[in-house]
């Protein structure tokens, strides 16, 4: 069965370096703060162009801490999008804030940032948007509003590491940039794992300590903060796999581009623009399903391949018999969730997050992904739309 994220091709093709990594950790036995953590840092915000790199222990944590070391709490709200997954709106809440949910663009599936400046009140402490699927939200628009405002903006990028946005690197567009090293992610470690990028001196000082309890100096804890250290072993797979991540990303857009290609011989319009809203929101004339689609002056590096279909559920059922593996990336938005039903934020006030909820779902995707299996996994598809009716 083809995999939908094959990471044993990618372990056995990095297999000497990340044994060779590892095994010097536990040689020195330094598994907490080792000397790879501030290695991996150093090269992580060279790779993105940011001047701070400060590591954590989950793309959760690294949401937290910013929100953390911007002062946001009880009182205060942070304007978000309506779909990602749970920890985006998630640590707000942890934070003592309020998520405020902004809907989304129909083709990037990102925040909409015409939707933004109407969401801002005098407790707005911050705008979090989230690159989802790979590609980064529109910054020159989001940031110029938030300064505007004087607010700062944190890129959620747990999706998105590896991408540009008009040349500049996923998490080096906006204050803070806060990543995920989850497994599955475009950059993986082997656990948990996480990163926050700025070139702000003050917040990254801020953003070191709250990941260390608090501290500034042992046990000396000027502010409050949480156990949110990466450790030392996924320091060093993370190491392992960065040689190869250039390559990565290559492969990821070739992919994906062959992908839309195939697609849309046998759906003619997939891949045009407008062609999402129009599967999403069942107009006349729509195609059959709509491939992603990069704007101009992105790059994505497709953490998910995602496409839409007016009658997933179907879909998925076909596929599933010819053994194809698929994902839905996301079957409820946040402002639809049961913890959050206190907001108050009713079904159908998010329209756009919310057709995406009943029509995107993802195909398999990696660096690894050979041209046979992708081919045997359009050809499932072709057939499986056709079956659906």
């Amino acid at each position: 069965m083809i995999p939908f994220i094959d990471l044993k091709t990618q372990y056995a093709a990095l297999r000497e370096p990340i044994e060779a990594r590892m095994s010097a950790v536990l040689k020195h036995g330094q598994f907490i703060m080792g000397p790879e953590v501030e290695e991996l840092e150093g090269k992580l915000a060279a790779f993105t162009g940011s001047k701070f790199c400060v590591s954590a222990s989950s793309g959760t944590d690294t949401l937290l801490i910013a929100l953390m070391a911007l002062g946001a709490g009880p009182g205060d709200e942070v304007i978000t999008t309506p779909f990602s997954f749970i920890a985006t709106a998630e640590t707000i809440a942890l934070a003592g804030a309020k998520p405020v949910f902004v809907d989304i663009e129909a083709d990037s599936f990102n925040i909409d940032p015409a939707k933004i400046d109407a969401a801002i009140t005098p407790r707005t402490k911050a705008i979090m948007p989230v690159s989802l699927y790979g590609q980064c939200a529109d910054f020159d628009v989001i940031n110029a509003i938030a300064a505007r405002h004087k607010l700062p903006v944190i890129e959620d990028a747990a999706q998105s590491f590896g991408a540009t946005y008009k040349g500049k690197r996923s998490c080096a567009a906006t204050a803070i940039g806060s990543t995920s090293f989850f497994p599955s992610k475009p950059l993986g470690c082997y656990g948990d794992g996480g990163a926050l990028f700025t070139d702000d001196a003050a917040l990254a000082k801020a953003m070191r300590e709250i990941r260390a309890h608090g501290q500034d100096r042992r046990y000396h804890h000027p502010r409050l903060g949480i156990n949110g250290r990466l450790d030392t072993l996924q320091a060093a797979v993370l190491l392992a796999k960065l040689p190869r991540f250039d390559w990565e990303v290559a492969r990821r857009a070739e992919i994906g581009a062959r992908y839309s290609a195939l697609i849309a011989a046998f759906a003619p319009g997939a891949d045009q623009p407008g062609a999402a809203e129009a599967v999403m929101m069942g107009r006349a004339g729509a195609p059959r399903l709509a491939v992603p689609h990069i704007r101009a002056g992105n790059t994505s590096v497709f953490a998910q391949y995602t496409i839409v279909v007016p009658n997933r559920d179907a879909v998925l059922e076909a596929l599933k018999a010819r053994n194809i593996p698929t994902a839905i990336h996301y079957p409820t938005p946040l402002h639809l969730q049961p913890v959050f039903e206190s907001a108050g934020v009713r079904a159908g006030t998010m329209p756009v997050a919310e057709a995406a909820a009943r029509c995107v779902f993802s195909l398999p995707m990696g660096p690894d992904l050979t041209e046979a299996d992708q081919d045997s996994v359009v050809a499932a598809l072709r057939e499986a739309i056709g079956a659906a009716g």
